[in-house]
């Protein structure tokens, strides 16, 4: 009988992957499920089985649960707030992940003190910097506040001691892939360390009631650094988004247990912190006193933010045998399906051009909407005529050179007239939504080839 179970162990897999619980009789470097690197540990033989125990706090009905206890409090920044859902919610864990240098400490630091100087005890534990450091760039974006306490550590232990003995109401924790625990094997940073750590500071921010801030990185791919696991324990996912050159930084919220995963903040990072800018639609402009051949002006609808971005375009006689397609802030795929409806439905010929598109200010533009500004940007830089101005265009281009409608057109255009702009392009059907602004001129479009004639051929 004991040989027919030791037989049975052997044959169990002994090697499970901590991503998505992949499991093999051998070590692999590569999950054969997820292809995620270095998650495929030893796992167990024999199962457990946790039984029953006494609870601590007896269930009650949901009707007789104080909610007050999970009501928002402003950060005092505006634009996180908004992404947030309104504020943090204490015992919440808000997990914060971009590109090194993007602004994530900046922000979380102007969080902290805003907070500090509002009346709450608030540590800030920093596993990247010293407590020096911190202070300097505190000096410098003017985050000094005297409820305000530091510590630099890297030890998980000695994190959850500075939690226990300054009792604060917001924590913020620089960076979670940093603070390693004693009790887990590996260098900070590896699957196991991230998953302790998060853990135990979630756990810990739970049962004190704390709002709790933790910074990650990112890989190469985008992504937050660390197991899977990390984002579905943590309430709120943020992330940052910008150009490293640009000083725009957008946030917007991936996941959030308390509010719209559809808004976005806009903030300006400068020498003096970061500042959140109410209306950025002004930064994704040029002035210029004339029009110019290449340039068309879209609106975007960041969450529920509409954003007036200019698109710009070059079309240029090819050099070599393949031309180039170029793109700053637009997808490229979207800019090759654009080209090539423009040379089969609208007589644009650009197969034997090299074609170069960007945005201004350093604002990257995924939605379908931007495709007829792209379209007659690229339309007016080949013919060199400039398209008339205060026009936008709004509107999906379709393979068959169809215009689709879009949603949200009567914000977009709103916006737009807000800024200045008397003219609208936009696909054929969107005025039925409702009546265009006063004073812009609106012209429904159903082709790429309609689209084309009027706006080129729209008299000044």
């Amino acid at each position: 009988m004991a040989t027919n179970s030791k037989a049975t162990k052997s044959r169990a897999p002994s090697y499970r992957c901590t991503e998505c619980g992949w499991s093999t009789i051998k070590w692999v470097g590569r999950c054969g499920e997820c292809q995620a690197w270095g998650t495929v540990t030893e796992a167990g033989q024999t199962a457990i089985r946790t039984g029953a125990a006494a609870p601590t706090r007896a269930a009650v009905p949901i009707a007789d649960v104080d909610a007050t206890l999970a009501q928002t409090g402003s950060t005092g920044v505006g634009e996180f707030d908004r992404v947030l859902g309104g504020g943090l919610v204490p015992g919440s864990v808000v997990l914060m992940a971009g590109e090194p240098g993007i602004g994530k400490s900046t922000l979380a630091l102007d969080v902290a003190a805003r907070a500090a100087r509002g009346g709450r005890r608030v540590l800030y534990v920093s596993g990247e910097e010293s407590a020096a450091q911190v202070r300097l760039r505190g000096q410098r974006i003017g985050a000094l506040a005297d409820t305000l306490f530091l510590a630099s550590e890297t030890d998980l232990s000695t994190v959850l001691g500075h939690l226990e003995a300054t009792a604060p109401s917001l924590v913020v924790v620089d960076s979670v892939q940093t603070i390693a625990s004693s009790e887990i094997d590996g260098a900070p940073g590896n699957v196991g360390q991230v998953r302790e750590v998060a853990s135990a500071l979630i756990q810990a921010a739970k049962s004190a009631n704390i709002a709790a801030i933790l910074i990650g990185h990112v890989t190469k791919d985008g992504a937050i650094a660390g197991p899977r696991v990390l984002e579905h324990l943590v309430d709120v996912v943020v992330q940052f988004e910008g150009e490293r050159h640009s000083r725009l930084r957008l946030v917007r919220a991936v996941k959030n247990r308390f509010g719209p995963t559809d808004e976005v903040g806009c903030f300006d990072l400068g020498d003096s912190g970061i500042v959140g800018l109410p209306d950025p639609s002004g930064l994704f402009l040029t002035s210029r006193d004339r029009p110019v051949a290449g340039t068309c002006v879209t609106v975007t609808l960041e969450g529920r933010r509409p954003l007036v971005t200019e698109v710009q375009a070059l079309v240029t006689e090819s050099s070599g045998g393949s031309p180039r397609r170029t793109t700053s802030g637009l997808d490229s795929s979207r800019l090759a399906m654009v080209l090539a409806v423009l040379t089969r439905r609208a007589g644009v010929g650009v197969t034997s051009h090299d074609c170069y598109a960007s945005t201004v200010g350093g604002v990257r533009l995924g939605e379908p909407s931007a495709d007829l500004a792209l379209a007659l940007a690229v339309a007016g830089a080949h013919r060199n005529a400039p398209l008339p101005q205060g026009l936008v265009a709004i509107g999906e281009v379709g393979l068959a050179g169809d215009i689709r409608p879009v949603t949200g057109l009567p914000r977009r255009l709103n916006e737009a007239a807000r800024i200045g702009f008397t003219r609208a392009v936009v696909p054929t059907g969107s005025l039925t939504e409702g009546p265009p602004p006063p004073g812009m001129q609106v012209r429904e479009v159903g082709s790429i080839a309609e689209a084309v004639t009027l706006a080129l051929g729209w008299g000044a």
